[in-house]
């Protein structure tokens, strides 16, 4: 078994961030993990930690691990290697979006009162801001409405819970995976169980800024990083990486 980022939130829509090789006894199931992570989860959290060495103290596994309850279907769908891909590509997009879990909030304070959406029918509440918080950056009053809505949180009278509790935060990045097309067609985590490619994720998390524009940028850091996580946990990163 193997065992083995820059903040932007100028978008409308939530989003947007070695190897090593241990010889393991014959498995009847080539499909299956040699070693099952506690809790069920597809990523230990020593992987968890190898992947986000200098993480913000905020984020924490226990907190990823308590958001996946929200959608079980998340990295628990299609086998042992679409599991760990999709998990792969949901770090190594969080990875970048948080500058490895860094940031908790968007660290751009001029665009604090930009995200405003009025025609919304979740209205803005007074004196509330919905800037970028959270794993994906989660923004606009209508996305922390919508996403307090699926999640049965007052987001949208208290969008700071986002950047007080690690496992709504979590959650909130799991509700845009799981349930958001954002600027492509179809869900990140359907891009991934359907083997659609690690590109497809971006195209959804931040495809209008991103894809279609040549080399450099974000996109080889998204794949880069999508590749080293599953170098950590030991699965091969698939077609499609790109956008």
């Amino acid at each position: 078994m193997n065992l083995e980022g820059v903040l932007y939130a100028n978008r409308p829509t939530a989003s947007g961030w070695e190897e090593f090789v241990i010889a393991a006894q014959p498995n009847q199931n080539p499909e299956a993990p040699a070693q099952q992570p506690s809790g069920g989860f597809v990523v230990t959290e020593q992987q968890f930690n190898q992947i986000f060495p200098g993480r913000n103290h905020f984020y924490t596994y226990a907190g990823l691990v308590a958001a996946t309850s929200a959608y079980p279907a998340f990295a628990k769908t299609g086998g042992s290697t679409i599991e760990r891909q999709e998990a792969a590509a949901f770090l190594a997009n969080i990875h970048h979006e948080t500058g490895g879990l860094y940031h908790i909030v968007e660290a751009n304070k001029a665009n604090y009162n930009h995200y405003f959406d009025y025609n919304s029918k979740y209205k803005v509440v007074p004196g509330k801001q919905y800037y970028g918080r959270g794993p994906l950056q989660i923004s606009w009053n209508y996305n922390y409405g919508a996403a307090g809505e699926a999640l049965g949180l007052p987001l949208l009278s208290n969008p700071d819970l986002v950047a007080q509790d690690p496992a709504v935060a979590m959650k909130t990045a799991l509700w845009f995976w799981n349930t958001q097309t954002g600027a492509g067609k179809m869900t990140c985590h359907n891009a991934m169980i359907q083997s659609k490619g690690f590109g497809e994720t971006i195209r959804t998390i931040n495809g209008a800024l991103e894809c279609n524009r040549g080399g450099g940028g974000a996109v080889p850091n998204r794949v880069e990083q999508y590749k080293k996580i599953c170098a950590i946990l030991g699965v091969a990163p698939g077609d499609h990486l790109s956008c």
